[in-house]
């Protein structure tokens, strides 16, 4: 089969096309054949180097929509079922920017039956880092919550699950993103200004986005390990993803109720995995970019 991967860090000239043996599901795996796979921010940073793993091949990607191909024992799935999941991991020889990828069967959710493969392929690690991030914030109907990047694709998930759960719910944005936000449930644009109950700072703005934090509220980042130290009794934590087949089932319900939006911004052929790294580093994406092997 065909894989992106880096074997040197580097910009978006590093990413290489190879030639890979197709992988075998052990015990409680499954194999995918990948009909889309996300390109997201974190492949840029496994890229150039930022998780370490110099010296090793690296696979790219971390989002896979498509058809089960293989199964080990007590998989718990059948071949032919068409899922999406999340297939964790910072350095890792093979990614699920590739033809076929083995996941653990508990990462693994039916896909969507209201959106296509492309559109599904944008769902699992953006919307788990955002209910997750919501779940480390622990807010109850009524409190307040300000979403910072509340465009971005953890951003406008984190906005319509926290509006689902009966958050008051601002988001931080560029202006001419407002009217969209606005229609994902945020109630609020502020101009950097307030006081809230709790921060979901997925634009990452760090100690900018904590000042906006009332005294005793409570801040998440999106970045391991990475948030700002406590002050004003505001506790401070980072959501680390993690891979959830049962949650990830509850988010794709969320997507055929139409209740959260999938965005892709464009598709590449496997072959453009190049273009696509290029495109990203580029900035000022909405949605996705995809890749379809």
């Amino acid at each position: 089969m065909r894989a992106a991967v880096v074997r040197t860090f580097g910009g978006p000239e590093a990413v290489e096309l190879v030639d890979a043996e197709v992988p075998e599901p052990a015990a409680r795996q499954v194999r995918i054949k990948v009909a889309a796979a996300a390109l997201n921010p974190v492949d840029a940073g496994v890229r150039s180097g930022v998780f370490g793993g110099a010296g090793k091949q690296v696979g790219l990607g971390w989002d896979v929509a498509g058809t089960v191909d293989a199964v080990g024992v007590a998989a718990a799935w059948s071949v032919g079922e068409e899922v999406v999941a999340l297939d964790y991991g910072m350095v890792k020889p093979l990614g699920t920017h590739a033809e076929y990828v083995v996941v653990d069967t508990d990462a693994v959710a039916l896909a969507p039956n209201s959106v296509d493969a492309v559109h599904a392929a944008t769902l699992p690690l953006n919307a788990l880092t955002a209910v997750q991030a919501l779940d480390l914030l622990d807010l109850s109907p009524g409190d307040s919550l300000l979403v910072t990047g509340g465009a971005g694709a953890v951003g406008g998930y984190a906005v319509q699950l926290a509006a689902r759960r009966g958050v008051t719910v601002a988001a931080l944005a560029r202006a001419q993103d407002e009217e969209f936000v606005r229609s994902l449930g945020a109630t609020r644009f502020p101009g950097g200004e307030g006081s809230f109950d709790a921060v979901l700072d997925a634009a990452v703005l760090g100690a900018e986005a904590l000042a906006l934090v009332r005294d005793g509220g409570v801040y998440a980042g999106v970045i391991p390990q990475a948030q700002p130290a406590s002050e004003r009794g505001v506790r401070t934590d980072a959501v680390e993803v993690s891979a959830d087949g049962a949650r990830l089932a509850e988010l794709v319900r969320s997507v055929d109720a139409g209740e959260l939006t999938l965005r892709v911004a464009e598709t590449y052929a496997l072959e453009g995995a190049v273009k696509a790294h290029a495109r990203l580093a580029e900035g000022g994406i909405r949605g996705r970019l995809v890749l379809v092997p």
